[in-house]
């Protein structure tokens, strides 16, 4: 296991920007700015044993300062769509900005993902990680209290990415952090990602209205094109005439995951027949978005000069359930003053048997 810092570019105002490349025995790696704490390549081995980057993003730091996609990013303080823009907390009602309709997504438009994270790499005998570290003061984004978060990105050497996430405030908050990679297992420049077949482990989704606020009511996947307990193209169904998909534009909807909230449990996966490869995806939380990039513009460049298009890949976001904190029937992102916030996702990959 060893890693690589390498100076990668610099902010607006001179501050230095660093790339940090994670590398296993195997010859996977991945890498990673303090620039967002953005996840930037993810290498692995196909079928072949060709390493390949399955990671939409890009190759300078300067693009990571707008990304209007989010690639890579860690999205907080409340990842998704917050209903109106605003929310109540004992009592006080809280206001954020309404950047996506009259509604409030990913916390935006002062996104964590624009701002220089403090960083350090270490390597021990889980693997090697690298950890960035964010003061967000009270009222920033709208949100009540001063948070120290730290999220830490962890290579292992089974081909598996772990992500961890921290946060304590001295004042009750809202923490529903996720992050907003996008994946092409043929390849970050591999095109049209549609044909890769996925399983998501969720009898039920979060039924929403058209502008992706979910109405409260779960809607079992049973005979519906949300369907994925038996491992299915994305294709197959996505074009439906079905009232989730004409609202999403496809899909980009909240599956209810089975396993119990807590515990770390295998909740999706995603295989391609080009390269061989499978990535699967394990986590402790209630939730998680799978988006198919529908509205991702198709003039969008990436590494290498590729132009990204429409469906060119997918998110597998994990999550609290969109709007959760206006919606006391959901699952809970509310975090007390002085407790920690700690959730961990994996993304394990390895190639089809």
């Amino acid at each position: 296991m060893a890693y690589k810092k390498e100076l990668w570019g610099n902010m607006p105002d001179g501050r230095e920007v660093y790339l940090y490349t994670l590398v296993n025995e195997n010859g996977a790696s991945a890498s990673f700015t303090n620039l967002g704490a953005v996840w930037v390549t993810m290498n692995v081995p196909d079928r072949e044993g060709k390493q390949t980057d399955v990671v939409l993003g890009y190759d300078c730091a300067s693009k990571y300062l707008i990304n209007p996609p989010h690639f890579g990013a860690p999205i907080g303080r409340s990842a998704n769509r917050i209903a109106g823009a605003k929310f109540s907390l004992n009592g006080k009602e809280y206001r954020l900005e309404a950047n996506n309709g009259p509604n409030n997504l990913h916390s935006g438009p002062d996104l964590y993902h624009s701002r220089l994270w403090d960083s350090q790499a270490e390597e021990d005998g889980l693997g090697t990680s690298v950890s960035f570290s964010l003061f967000s003061p009270d009222g920033d984004q709208g949100f009540p209290g001063n948070a120290n978060i730290t999220v830490t990105y962890t290579l292992t050497p089974d081909n598996s990415l772990k992500l961890s996430y921290h946060m304590i405030c001295d004042a009750d908050t809202v923490a529903n952090f996720t992050n907003h990679s996008y994946f092409n297992l043929d390849g970050q420049d591999g095109g049209c990602a549609m044909k890769q077949r996925v399983w998501i482990d969720a009898d039920y989704f979060t039924r929403a209205d058209e502008g992706s606020i979910p109405t409260g009511e779960l809607t079992s996947v049973k005979g519906t094109p949300m369907d994925f307990t038996a491992m299915k193209p994305i294709d197959q169904d996505i074009d439906e005439e079905y009232e989730a998909l004409i609202f999403g534009g496809g899909y980009d909807h909240n599956w209810v995951l089975n396993h119990q909230s807590g515990e770390v449990a295998l909740c999706a996966a995603a295989e391609s027949d080009k390269t061989g490869i499978r990535m699967e995806v394990y986590t402790d939380l209630p939730g998680m978005q799978f988006y198919t990039a529908n509205f991702l513009k198709n003039d969008t460049a990436g590494k290498g000069g590729t132009v990204y298009e429409k469906r060119c890949c997918y998110c597998f976001e994990t999550q609290y359930y969109p709007n959760s904190v206006n919606m006391p029937e959901f699952p809970s992102p509310v975090l007390k003053a002085g407790e920690e916030y700690k959730t961990t996702t994996i993304y394990k990959f390895s190639n089809v048997k």
